[in-house]
C-alpha cells in the first residue's frame, strides 16, 4: 500500500489521532508494539497560527516515529491552509485533515464532523490544503451528519478528486458519536468502488484480532485505524498481528508484563514532559492499564493521586506482587 510516496505494508494497523491521548509517550509505546502508522493529537488550526505554546508542542515529532501524520482541524479555510504549511515545516510524513471529530464544541462550530454539513466548503478547503503543501494530504471523516444524510459514497469520490492520497472512514455518523455499531458495509462499498484508487482505511469497533481479521477479509480495506481500544492496551497491535499471522489468540499478558509496559510509558511521559506534568498526564492511562483487577480501587486511587515518581514505582511493584499468579 502506498500513501503518496509512503510505503506501508498491506493489512497494516494505524494508531488513530486522539486528543490528550496520542502524545509522544503513548506513540512511543504503540510503535513498540507494532503500530504501522502514528498520528499526533489533533491540532486546532486557529491555535497553531496564533502560536499558542501548548498547541505548538503537539507538533513535536521524532525521526524514529516515521511514518507519522500530523492531523489538523478547523472551520476557516485560510487558517487551515496556514496551519498545514506550519505543520509541514516539522517534516511529518503526511498532513491529515480531521473531518470526523463529533465533539459538540468542535462540530457545532463547523470544524471536524461539522464539515459534513457544508460539503462545498469541505472540498474547497481540502483542495486548497493539497495545493499548499508538498506532503501527501489525507482525510479522516464519517459516513455523514446523521442517518438521514449518509453521503460517504459520493463524498469519497469527491475527496479523491481534490488530490488526497488516502481516506479514513469511521463507520458512524456524527450524530451517533461513539454509540451503536460502526457500519463497515458502507466502508467496504467505498473500497470496492471501481472509481476509488486511493487507499481506504477503516475505523470503528476493532477491538481484537478476530474483529480485525473479519474487517480485512470481508471489506477489503487497505488498513485499519484503531482508537479507543488502544487506551490502556497499547499491545493490541501485537495481539492483532499475532492473530492475523497465526489464527490464534496471543496469550494474555501477565500482570508483570503489564506493569513493565506501564513503567516504560510512565518514564517516557516524565522524560518528555517533566514532573509533575508527566505524572498528571499518565493518570488517564494508569487506571486502564489495570482495568478488571479485583479489589483494585485502593491502589487505583493511590496511582491517581500520587505526585511522587518513586511512590508510583512502589505502587506498581505492589500491584505486581498482589496480582501475579
Amino acid at each position: 500500500m502506498k500513501i503518496g510516496n509512503i510505503e506501508i505494508p498491506n493489512k497494516s494497523l494505524f494508531l488513530a489521532p486522539m486528543e490528550d491521548i496520542t502524545d509522544k509517550s503513548f506513540r512511543f509505546v504503540c510503535k513498540k508494539f507494532g503500530a504501522a502508522m502514528l498520528y499526533t493529537e489533533f491540532i486546532a488550526s486557529e491555535a497553531l497560527i496564533r502560536n499558542i505554546e501548548k498547541t505548538f508542542k503537539k507538533l513535536e515529532i521524532e525521526d524514529d516515529e516515521s511514518p507519522i501524520g500530523i492531523q489538523i482541524y478547523g472551520h476557516n479555510i485560510d487558517a487551515m491552509v496556514e496551519a498545514a504549511k506550519i505543520a509541514e515545516t516539522v517534516k511529518p510524513d503526511l498532513i491529515d485533515i480531521n473531518y470526523g471529530c463529533p465533539v459538540k464544541k468542535i462540530a457545532t462550530r463547523g470544524a471536524g464532523a461539522g464539515m459534513l454539513r457544508d460539503i462545498p466548503k469541505m472540498l474547497k478547503m481540502t483542495k486548497e490544503i493539497v495545493k499548499a503543501v508538498k506532503l501527501p494530504v489525507t482525510v479522516k471523516t464519517r459516513l455523514g451528519w446523521d442517518t438521514e444524510n449518509i453521503i460517504i459514497d459520493k463524498l469519497a469520490e469527491q475527496l479523491q478528486d481534490t488530490g488526497i492520497k488516502a481516506l479514513t472512514i469511521h463507520g458512524r455518523t456524527r450524530s451517533q458519536l461513539y454509540k451503536g455499531v460502526a457500519d463497515w458495509k458502507l466502508i467496504g462499498d467505498i473500497k470496492n468502488n471501481q472509481r476509488i484508487k486511493i487507499p481506504i482505511i477503516g475505523n470503528g469497533d476493532v477491538v481484537s484480532g478476530i474483529t480485525a481479521k473479519e474487517k480485512f477479509e470481508k471489506y477489503n480495506v487497505d488498513a485499519i485505524m484503531i482508537a479507543r481500544a488502544t487506551i490502556g492496551r497499547p499491545w493490541i497491535f501485537k495481539e492483532i498481528k499475532f492473530f492475523l499471522e497465526t489464527g490464534k489468540k496471543m496469550p494474555e499478558l501477565t500482570i508483570e508484563e503489564k506493569v513493565e509496559i506501564a513503567k516504560i510509558h510512565f518514564l517516557k511521559s516524565v522524560e518528555i514532559k517533566g514532573e509533575p506534568r508527566g505524572i498528571y498526564e499518565m493518570r488517564r492511562h494508569f487506571a486502564l492499564y489495570f482495568k478488571g483487577l479485583s479489589n483494585f480501587k485502593p491502589l487505583r486511587l493511590k496511582l491517581l493521586t500520587s505526585i511522587d515518581k518513586n511512590e508510583i514505582f512502589d505502587i506498581l511493584q505492589i500491584i505486581t506482587e498482589k496480582y501475579k499468579h
